[in-house]
Order: C-alpha cells, then structure tokens, then sequence
C-alpha cells in the first residue's frame, strides 16, 4: 500500500521538461493514483493536445499515472481570491469529468498535491488535499519551461525524447531525379551537424531488384512491376526513419509525401497511401541547368521536368512551407534553415507533433 491514494500534478507543462517528469515520478512512487492535469491557455503557441501527447508517451509504463488537459484561460493572481476560486473549480472539474471517463466517480477527489511551486500550498488547501513540495529550488534538475522556450537547444537535454521530435526541427529535400536532393541534403546535414536520413526508396528498389533475380537471375530495374503496397512501405518506413531521430534539426532526402509524388510517376496515378506527417520546411530542387547523371538505376531523364513540376503542384496543395533552389542552392539553402533555426521553437503548429 503507497502513502497515497490519489496524486495530482497540475501544470502548463509549457513544454514539458525533465524537471516535470521527476515530479510526475515522485507522485507515481508515493501514490496508488496520479492525475496529471495539463491546463493550458489558448494563446500559447504550443498546443495543449502535444504537451498531452508528449507527456503521455513519456510515461506510458509509469504506474498509476493518467494525463489528462483542457484550457485555463483564467487570468493569473495569487492574490485574488475569487481568480483562485475559477481555477479551483476548473481543475476540480476536469478531474470529476476524468474519473466519470474511467467509470470510477468517487475516486475524482485528491487527497495530496505534488508540486514544485509555493502556490502548491494554497491549492492543496482548497482541495483539501496535503501537499508535498519537490525541488523547489531546482537543484534536480535545473530548468524551467520559460528557460525551454527562451532556449530550447541548449536546454535540448532537459527534455524527452517525445518532446524532443514535438519540439525540433525537419527539413526535407525532395525532386526530380538527377537533381541534387541526395547530394544537397547530405552536405545540408554536414554544415549544420545534423542527422541525415537517406532516401529509403532507393534502398527499397535494390531489395525488389534483389527478390526478382531469384526469380528471374537476368531481372533489371527497367522490369521491376510496382504496387501500391511498395509506396505504402517506403511511406511507412522513410517516416518511421525520420521520426525516430531526437536531434534539434534533422535533414531527410525525401519522405512518405515524397512516396506518393513517385507513387504517381509509376502507378499512373497518385496513390492513396500513408503522407506521414509535416517538416517545418521542404527544398525542391530544380531540374533546370542539372545535368542528367545515369547511375545504373534511373530511366527518367524525359519526365524531370514534368516531375518538378509535379511536386510544385502537390507541395502548394500540402500548405507547408516550401523553397524552390535554382541558383546558389546550398547558400540558399543554409539561409533558409538558419532562419527555421531561429524562429521560435514554441509554436507548435506542426501535425507531426
């Protein structure tokens, strides 16, 4: 039997940070239950249903732990008694809507807070509850959502790895064959120590090649038959690929929307297929003044420009960010993730998060 029944954790959690998640493992040790209630205002640039997400992944083998949120817009006065009665009321609220979610009304009271705040005493108290203080002084872990946001890559490590893919930055190079993306995206990755995610249907195409042969030994790449299903596995496996990497930026050649621009090149028709989920920023290099290099395994010299093309129709279609290279690619290139590199990291619009 825990010393306690039932925990709460309530925070912005604006983003989630270490600091956080050893309070939210403090409460789990100590505690049967742990509700962890994010309540957060519609104004902030990162949305609530993320810091959910993040907090949720991070500790979805902890114990007794429940992550739950809604919006606080209440403003903030702890010298008010009626402003402390409005987010009194509200958290209260959540938590009764919470336990009727889980079919256990009676358990929505909480009969300690956890906290790293001095305010933990005065909710504690109005919820009838005990409180416990944690790291007040932040000598655990020496961080706070305001230093996350007025920094976040030098606080990169105080967060975890889910908030880490919420919070950093994807830039994807995608074209028309022969145009530069392989070339582009690996000396992109090199000027800015980034991880660099090769272009898995390329690796996909030699395994086909490979599984033909053993049918057929004298195979070519000229005679390999497509399906919708290759589409779907290079999709899957190019986001998986990119998803999995926690650094500050990281650069791909291509990825699962770039699947299905190629879906339609060899299908015919655009496949209705897994797209993954959205970078921050996407670089089309030109087909235009680019040589075409033979390599072994490309036959479309004579759609380049009816691919480039294509890829400008869908990406202005997609709604995201995007930069045609021409001249001076890698100069322009640099200036454009400098500047991704420099916007706040807070705003937190992005799908994939």
């Amino acid at each position: 039997m825990k010393e306690f029944r039932h925990a709460l954790v309530l925070g912005k959690f604006y983003p989630p940070h270490n600091g956080h998640h050893h309070l939210i493992e403090t409460a789990a040790a100590r505690s049967e239950r742990t509700t962890v209630t994010v309540l957060a205002a519609s104004a902030e640039t990162i949305p609530l249903d993320h810091r959910v997400r993040w907090l949720t992944e991070t500790h979805r083998a902890t114990p007794g732990v429940r992550i739950i949120g809604d919006l606080d817009d209440h403003p903030m006065d702890f010298d008010s008694d009626e402003i402390w009665s409005l987010h009194v009321e509200l958290a209260k609220a959540v938590l009764a809507r919470r336990a009727i979610a889980d079919g256990d009304p009676a358990h929505a009271p909480v009969d300690v807070v956890f906290s790293s705040e001095k305010y933990g005493d005065e909710l504690a108290r109005r919820l009838d509850a005990q409180h416990v203080l944690v790291d007040l002084d932040r000598v655990t872990h020496a961080v706070s959502g305001t230093a996350v946001r007025n920094d976040p890559f030098a606080n990169w490590h105080h967060l975890a790895p889910a908030t880490q893919r919420g919070l950093g930055r994807k830039v994807v190079v995608v074209g028309a064959e022969s145009t530069g993306t392989t070339t582009l995206s690996r000396q992109l990755a090199d000027h800015f120590a980034a991880p660099w995610i090769p272009e898995y249907g390329r690796e996909h195409t030699e395994h086909k090649l490979r599984a033909a042969r053993a049918f057929r030994p004298d195979a070519t790449v000229d005679g390999l038959v497509w399906t919708l299903g290759d589409f779907e596995d290079v999709a899957r496996e190019q986001e998986r690929r990119i998803r999995a990497e926690t650094a500050p930026l990281v650069v791909a050649d291509n990825d699962a929307f770039a699947a299905t621009v190629w879906g339609e090149r060899y299908l015919g028709f655009r496949p209705n297929v897994f797209q993954g989920t959205d970078p921050d920023l996407y670089l089309l290099t030109d087909h235009a003044g680019v040589p075409f290099e033979q390599d072994g395994w490309r036959d479309g010299e004579h759609l380049r420009e009816w691919m480039t093309g294509l890829f400008e129709r869908e990406l202005g279609r997609r709604g995201v960010p995007w930069l045609k290279l021409t001249d001076d690619r890698f100069t322009t290139a640099v200036t454009a993730v400098e500047q991704l590199m420099g916007q706040d990291v807070a705003r937190g619009s992005r799908s994939r998060a």
